[in-house]
This record gives structure tokens, sequence and C-alpha cells, in this order.
């Protein structure tokens, strides 16, 4: 910047810049660079461009780790004391002027460009005249800029208007405190009026909170006693209404946008806190009943929760804090506007104010050292419910407020309780979704000696809700356990009771025994049915009939140690043996729901103490890495040993997620174990009846081996009738199986024939059809399995502990 000395004044006691005065200029970019030095700023810190360009301008902060920089950098312009740091490493305390503004060098981007004025030793000052005070004291906007275009005199009203003390903005040029449209223009106008030419009308734009609102400008000489011009006069004015209309559209186009961006209560009542003021009044407090309700009060008034609290920095604080408990009398301003139910405007000697600030010592202070001359209380309502009360003082401002102010307050208080309104409702919806989900996912896990089996689900935190993951664990005969994973596509209540249908339907057809290419097919068929049910749901946005949804479904035996498998859709199961990971090479079926295309089976032997990994897409869909960086990831956890495997759980979702997912995770993670021989006896039968002695014999030996001779009666019983129904109703071969595990011990018969066994009521008279009766009342649960030749009637009763 050009360094101009200014000519001294025709007398003492005027406002001229002091000689050898000059702007210190620094531009810094969006990542903290310093991009622009100018020489009044090599002049104030002693850098030379050479050496700090380039660099961070932290360094040239005496507090780094002060609050300066961030407030700075939150809006369009920041004024006051900036602590610097010279090159020699003293401390400077300097008025600063900063702006924010679009970057000169990178297309999108932002820099901020600060200035401050280092003036010369003052003049001698003498006594100030009437006119020196009218100007100075002047409502309207006015300022003069001396032959060097600095500014020496601002009114009152330029100060109020620019929201800038003279202090700050005197020996700064206007385009280095207003750099919007118009300034530059100006500026060469005050450049021809020095030179002699005529006054000048201009249009400028001052305002940095609504630089699209344009100012009518007039520039006129300031001559001495001799008819020499010696400055420029700058007088701007707007149209009243117009400016005042202007910037309350603006006001409520802007609440639009920065009110209720998050779905978190306390937020959202800080965002009206934060538009209203100082855009709007001086001070604001948003206060919360704890319960939302009609607003009626009870005899000892309301009590609220203050949510938010935003004063103008020229201000005192306001005297309760975020977090304070308030109860408000009835004849409080707060307690008669929830009774009442609509907005009320009030001046400091009003009755009800006087006798607030006579009761709350704290409030009293308040006002009268904040000078709040005006204040407005409106309710918070949506939905025809009252969530609070939002209070607005006005101090700095000389206008009072107006019908019309209440009018825009009512409208912002309503754009905050409709989102308030919006987001305890998405809340209560939340929650009830989450129970519902949470009551039809497995409680416990049930107890088996297949497998050892730890469980994890994580909800997200998504706007659209939790969705319909799930798993489950359930065991089937002959000691085989079904594991399930499945993801109904959809978020919401409507995804969650689908979820439930679904997996209840898996539970069903699994008590059937159907192998999981079969279980896949008739529950793609129930998926279609319930996809036509819901096509004419009212809420389109919530409904989930089902079509894409995917499942995994699998089998493990723990006597042959084979783990039989089919997907739709699913991504597959990972399994660990011997420290390796890999992929079971499962078919891909297609999603649920599609109808008429076939599934597949895959079947494999496991290792005793192998892992198996069955999880929903969530756990593969981090926003932060691709898909080949999760698999890596999931592969390198589930590789690590470990004896516990919710240890197993825990580390899969520490490594894999940054964040809260953005879809629902269901991760299940099973070890297997055996079943040896020790443990099961198989006999095949000569098809005869006198064979069923044979057969009660080996099974009480087997019982007496297994120390279990209190079993021994029910056992012998049980094989009796299910070893002669296969031979009466059955065809060859017949065996039966004895399979003891933890807890149970399970009888099986097979035969090949196709035809099951039913319980049917006998007769008084009739000598037999008690049978499968019996074997019911005797054991816990009894069933039939097909296989492609054959069936297997089983029965299983529970060991009691010693």
């Amino acid at each position: 910047m050009e360094r101009r000395p200014t000519p001294p004044s025709n007398r003492a006691g005027t406002h001229a810049v002091p000689r050898g005065t000059y702007t210190a200029a620094v531009t810094v970019d969006e990542r903290g660079t310093v991009t622009g030095w100018s020489d009044g700023a090599r002049l104030l810190l002693g850098y030379p461009p050479a050496e700090i360009l380039g660099q961070q301008a932290v360094r040239l902060l005496a507090e780094p780790d002060g609050d300066t920089w961030r407030e700075a950098s939150d809006g369009p312009r920041w004024s006051g004391t900036a602590a610097l740091r010279h090159r020699d490493g003293h401390r400077l305390d300097r008025d600063v002027l900063v702006h924010r503004r679009p970057s000169g060098e990178r297309a999108g981007g932002t820099e901020w460009r600060v200035v401050s004025a280092v003036t010369g030793p003052p003049t001698a000052a003498a006594d100030r005249t009437l006119g020196e005070w009218a100007f100075d004291q002047s409502p309207c906007v006015a300022a003069v800029f001396d032959d060097g275009l600095r500014l020496a005199l601002a009114s009152v009203g330029m100060q109020r208007s620019l929201s800038l003390a003279e202090g700050t903005m005197r020996g700064l040029r206007l385009t280095d405190i207003a750099p919007y449209e118009g300034g530059t223009e100006a500026e060469s106008g005050m450049r021809r009026i020095l030179d002699g030419g005529r006054p000048e009308d201009v249009r400028l734009r001052l305002d940095p909170a609504h630089p699209e609102h344009e100012w009518h400008g007039r520039l006129a000489p300031l001559t001495d006693t001799d008819g020499r011009v010696r400055a420029v006069t700058l007088t701007a004015h707007s149209d009243p209404s117009e400016q005042l209309v202007w910037r309350r559209m603006l006001l409520l186009s802007d609440a639009g946008v920065r009110i209720g961006t998050s779905s978190d209560v306390q937020r959202t009542a800080r965002e009206l806190a934060d538009v209203v003021v100082p855009a709007f009044a001086d001070a604001c407090a948003v206060d919360l009943l704890d319960a939302a309700g009609p607003g009626a009060p009870d005899a000892d008034g309301r009590v609220l929760r203050r949510a938010a609290v935003r004063a103008a920095p020229q201000g005192p604080p306001l005297p309760h804090p975020s977090g304070d408990v308030l109860r408000c009398p009835p004849w409080s301003p707060s307690a008669r506007c929830l009774a009442e139910g609509r907005g009320t405007v009030y001046g400091s000697d009003d009755e009800i104010v006087t006798r607030w600030t006579r009761e709350d010592p704290l409030a009293a202070a308040w006002i009268r050292d904040s000078g709040t001359h005006s204040l407005m209380a409106v309710p918070l309502r949506a939905g025809g419910t009252t969530f609070g009360v939002a209070l607005f003082g006005r101090s700095l401002r000389n206008e009072p407020f107006d019908p019309d102010d209440l009018w825009v307050a009512e409208q912002l208080a309503a754009r905050t309780a409709t989102s308030i309104h919006g987001t305890e409702r998405a809340q209560r919806q939340h929650t009830t979704t989450m129970t519902l989900q949470r009551s039809l996912l497995p409680q416990t896990l049930p107890q088996q000696a297949a497998l050892d089996i730890a469980t994890r689900y994580l909800p997200s935190v998504s706007q659209a809700g939790v969705g319909g993951d799930w798993f489950d664990v359930i065991p089937l005969s002959g000691t085989r356990v079904a594991l399930v994973v499945g993801d109904v596509v959809g978020h919401g209540m409507r995804a969650a009771a689908t979820m439930g249908r679904v997996r209840t339907a898996v539970r069903t057809l699994a008590d059937v025994d159907l192998p999981p290419d079969e279980l896949l097919s008739h529950l793609d068929d129930l998926v279609v049915h319930l996809s036509a049910e819901e096509a004419g749901a009212d809420n389109a946005e919530e409904t989930a009939g089902g079509v894409a949804t995917t499942c995994l479904y699998g089998v493990y035996d723990p006597v042959t140690r084979r783990f039989t498998v089919a997907r739709a859709g699913h991504p597959p199961p990972a399994v660990v043996t011997s420290g390796a990971v890999h992929f079971l090479d499962v078919p891909a079926g297609p999603p649920l729901g599609l109808g008429g295309l076939p599934f597949e089976s895959f079947e494999t032997e496991l290792p005793e103490s192998s892992l198996i990994a069955l999880y929903t897409n969530g756990l593969l869909e981090p926003r932060d890495h691709d898909i080949d960086e999760a698999l890596d990831k999931m592969f390198t956890a589930l590789a690590r040993p470990a004896q516990n495997l919710d240890t197993v759980c825990d580390r899969v979702l520490t490594t894999m997620l940054t964040h809260r997912p953005d879809d629902d995770i269901a991760l299940l993670v099973a070890r297997t174990r055996a079943l040896h021989s020790d443990r099961v006896a198989t006999w095949e039968l000569p098809f005869d009846l006198a064979a069923v002695a044979d057969a009660r014999k080996l099974a009480t030996g087997q019982l007496i081996a297994w120390q279990l001779e209190e079993a021994a009666f029910i056992t012998e019983l049980i094989v009796s009738e299910m070893v002669t129904n296969a031979f009466r109703y059955g065809r060859p071969p017949v065996r039966l199986r004895l399979i003891h595990d933890e807890h149970t011990l399970t009888c099986e018969v097979f035969d090949s024939s196709n035809t099951a066994p039913h319980m049917r009521r006998a007769h008084t008279y009739d000598e037999g059809g008690r049978g499968l009766l019996l074997v019911g009342q005797l054991t816990q649960r009894w069933g039939t399995r097909h296989a492609t030749t054959g069936k297997t009637v089983w029965a299983e009763q529970f060991l009691t502990e010693d």
C-alpha cells in the first residue's frame, strides 16, 4: 500500500488522520497460509515479503491458541483487537478489520483480508466545536475522508450501520472498510473532488450482513477558510421502509436455511439465537419445557430449561446460561406467553417487566447494564404442541419492537418449533422402531452344543432410521444348528415389521427341517406375497415390502462337521481355518422377492474350532474406504487369534468403523465344535418286529456306557415306539442312532419310506395309536426330517445336571 502523509489540518481539534499513517494489509487463504503482504504490513511487523509469504499466518499471532482467528473466520467480517507478534518477538495489540471474500487465486475458494491502520503521533487537540459534536453524534451515515482517502471522522450513524467503531475505521480507506461493489468507484469520485471536481452521487454496498443491499451516497468537498479542498465528505442513506422489508425478507430466508439442520433439539435452539443476533435483536434466549404440553401454567408457573442464549458482543451476557433451569411465575412474560399461546411486545417500563426485574435481581441487573428497552416473548408451537418460549431483546438499537417485528418473530419461532416437533416425532418413531426391532431380534442365544456364538447389532445413525437387518440362531434336530443373517430393504417402522415377519417365516421353515436352498425358495415366495400386500401402502417412503431382501441360511452338523449354506443376494460367509481367512464359494442366489429363480446350496467340511463370520452389507459400506480395503480390514481382524468370540466381534467393528454406521450392521461369529464318535452310537436293525427288543437292549447298554442310567426307562419306551412304527409303516433299511451332547439325549430312527408319521387321538378301546402321543409326552420335543430318500423320526430329552 502506498504511504501517503496527511497534510496538517487548518485548525486544531479536528479528527484529521495524523501524519505518517499507513495501512497494513495481509491476505490469508483457507489453509491459513499468507498469500498477500503489503508494505504497511512489513513496516508494522518487520517481516519482508520473501520471508512470510507462503508461511502459516498463525506465526503472526502472539496467542496462537486463542479464539481470534476462529472468530474472525466464522462470518463475512470481524473487527476487534488482535495480539500480534513482531519479527523481533515483541507483542503488538492492534485494532484489525477482517473481511472474508472469494479467493482470487482458486475458483470456489475463500480468503481473508486483514487490514489495520497504523497512525503517526496525533496533533494537539483544542476545544471541540458544536459542529463537531453534531457531526460525531449524528444518526445519519456520514464520514470524512482526508486527501489520502483515509477515514478521519465517522458519525454515530455510520458506526452503527457498519457495526464498527470509529477507532477501528480511522486511517483506513473505504475499500478497506467496505470492500463491496461501489467502493472503488466512490474512491475514484473522491479523487476527482480533491482535484477540484463537483459533488457526485454514488451507490454503495456497506452492510457486511447484507452486502446485496444498495445505499445511495453523496460525495462533497470539505474546504478550509481559504477555499482549499482539504477532505471529502460521504453521506449515505437508504429508503428506511424498503430496507427494513428487505432485511426482514432476508432474515426469514436465512432462517429457512439455517434453522433445523439437524435432529438435535439443543442445536436447533442455538440456530434460532444465531440467526436473530445481531441481525434482528441484540439478545435472544430460547427456553424449552422439559415435557412439551399445551402450555397452561399451574399455580406455581412453569419450569423451563434454557436451551440457547446469545447476546451481541458489545453487551453484557444474559444472566442465565444454557442448561439453567428457570422457574417462571405465572405473571412472568414467559409463563404468560405459554398460557396465552401468543407473542407479546413489552417496553422496559411495562408493569410486568418492572415486576420481573423487582423479583429477579439478575434480570434487573442485565436490563440495566445492557440498556435493554424493548422485549418480546413468543411461544414455540407446532402441531398443537407448545415446546417453549423465545425471548428477544433490543438495547443497542434505538427502535423498539413493533407489530411487524412480532410477526417476524412468530415466523421464526414457528420455523424453530416445526423443526423441534419433527425432531421429537422422529425420535419417538426411532425409539419405537428400535424397540420393535430389538424385540424381534434374539434376546438371548439358545442353548446348544454345536457352536460357540457371539453377536453384535449396530443401528444406523442416518435420518432414515433403523433398517431391517437381523440375525438368528435356531437349534435343529440331531444337535444341528441353523445360522441366519438377513437384511430387509428400507428403513423405519415398516422395515422392522417386515423383518419380523420374514424372521418368523425362517424359523417356521427351519422347524420343518428343509435344506437351505429349499428354505430360501419358500421364503422367496413369502416375500413376493408380502410385497404384493404392501404395494398399495399409504406411506411410500416407509414401504419395505421385502423386494431385494437378502438372506443367508446355513446349517452346521457337529457330528459330521459339515456346514451347508445357501444365500439370496447376501454377502458370502467368511471362514477362518488354521489362521487363514477365506470366503466360502456359495453360489450367489438372487435377492428375495423376485420370484421363480433357483437357489443352490454349498456344503463343506470344517475342522473343529473353525471360525464362521456372517454379516450384513452395512459392515462393508463405510464412507471412508472402498470395498477391497474393507475386506482386507475384516480378514485381518478375523485372522488374529482370540479365546473370546466377543473380542473377535469388537475387534472387527473397531477395525472397520471410524464412526457410527450409515446403515445397520448385524454381525454373527461362530466357532465350531465337534461331537466325536464316543458321543454317537448307530445301529442298522434287521427289518423284523423281533428286532425291537434288541434295539431296546442296545440303547440301554449304550446309556449305561454313558452313565445315563436314569434316562434308560424313558429311552426304552421311546426306542420301542419309534422302531416299531418304522417296521410297521416304513421300508428297510432301518437305523437307530443315539446322540449324547452336553444338554440333550437324542434318539433317531431312520427308514427309507417318505411317509411322515402323525399323531392321532386313540379311542378308548383302540389297541394302537398311542405311540407318538406317548413319545410327545415323555420328551421335550420330537419331529420328522426328510431326506432325498427316506425320513428320520427324532425325539429329544433334556438331561438334568447332577
